[in-house]
C-alpha cells in the first residue's frame, strides 16, 4: 500500500528572519564602513545604524515565531531561523554593550580633568574651521559633579619639568594618540600657559570628537589639564574618561623616559 507524503514547505518566518538579519548586517556594515571612511554625516550614520537594529529586531522575533511554528508542525527550516537569530545576536553585541555602559555612567559626553574651571575651546578661525564651526557647550554644574562621583581618577597631571618641556612632551604623546592636532601655542607670555587644541576620532565609527589640553606654570612645574568632549552623542559610554586618562598616562610615560 502506498503512502502519500506531502512535503510541507519550511516556515515563511524562518526565511524571512535570516533574510532581513542578513540585510541588517550588510546595511550596518556599509554604513560603519563609510562613517569610518568620513563618507557619510554622523547623524546619517546613527539613522541608519538605528535603522539596522530595528531589522535585527524584526529577524529575532521572526525567528521566534519560526521556531513555534517548526516544533508545532513539524516544518522544515530550523537553520534558517536558527542563522536568522545568530546574525541579528552579533549585529546587537555592541549596542548591546553600548547600552549596559549606560545604565552603569552618567550622561556624560564632556569630561575634564578641572571640573571648576575647565580648558575653553579655542574659537579662532582655524579652530572654527577644523571643527565645522562646532564649539562643545559647558557642562552644567551638576554634570560635573557627576563626573567627580564616577571618574574620580580624571585628575589633572603636574610635571616637574619646565612648562617648555611639558609642551614638547604634551605635542609628542598627542601625535602619538594619533590625535589631530589643528591649533596650538607654547607656553609664554605673561602668566607663561600654553595650550593644544585637536580632534580625536570614536574607535567604532570615528566620530569627531574634540580635545584641548591646557598647560600652566607651578611651584612644582607644570600642571597639565585636559578636556574631552563628544560632538554626535549626549552620552560617550566612558570614551572621553578612557581618552584622557590613556593621553595623560602616555605623557607621564615620555616624562619618565627623558
Amino acid at each position: 500500500m502506498r503512502r502519500l507524503v506531502v512535503d510541507r514547505p519550511p516556515s515563511l518566518a524562518a526565511l524571512w528572519s535570516r533574510r532581513i538579519a542578513v540585510f541588517a548586517l550588510v546595511v550596518t556594515g556599509i554604513a560603519a564602513a563609510l562613517s569610518r571612511l568620513g563618507r557619510i554625516e554622523p547623524a546619517a550614520a546613527v539613522t541608519v545604524l538605528g535603522a539596522g537594529l530595528l531589522m535585527a529586531a524584526v529577524a529575532v522575533a521572526l525567528s521566534g515565531v519560526a521556531f513555534v511554528a517548526i516544533w508545532r508542525e513539524g516544518r522544515p527550516g530550523f537553520g534558517k531561523a536558527l542563522g536568522g537569530l545568530f546574525l541579528a545576536v552579533l549585529l546587537a553585541l555592541y549596542p548591546g554593550y553600548l547600552a549596559a555602559q549606560a545604565l552603569r555612567l552618567p550622561r556624560l559626553s564632556d569630561v575634564s580633568t578641572d571640573i571648576a574651571d575647565p580648558p575653553s575651546f579655542s574659537r579662532s578661525r582655524r579652530a572654527l574651521e577644523m571643527r565645522s564651526g562646532h564649539v562643545p557647550p559647558e557642562a552644567p554644574a551638576g554634570l560635573r559633579a557627576a563626573q567627580r562621583s564616577a571618574y574620580p581618577q580624571i585628575q589633572p597631571l603636574v610635571l616637574d619639568l619646565t612648562p617648555q618641556d611639558s609642551f614638547g612632551i604634551v605635542l609628542k604623546a598627542a601625535n602619538q594618540r594619533g590625535w589631530q592636532v589643528i591649533e596650538s601655542s607654547a607656553p609664554g607670555g605673561r602668566i607663561g600657559a600654553g595650550r593644544l587644541e585637536a580632534i580625536d576620532f570614536s574607535p567604532a565609527l570615528r566620530f569627531p570628537e574634540d580635545v584641548t589640553v591646557r598647560l600652566r606654570p607651578t611651584a612644582a612645574g607644570t600642571r597639565i589639564d585636559v578636556r574631552s568632549a563628544s560632538r554626535v552623542a549626549t552620552h560617550d559610554f566612558g570614551q572621553n574618561a578612557r581618552r584622557i586618562a590613556a593621553f595623560l598616562q602616555a605623557v607621564e610615560d615620555l616624562a619618565d623616559a627623558r
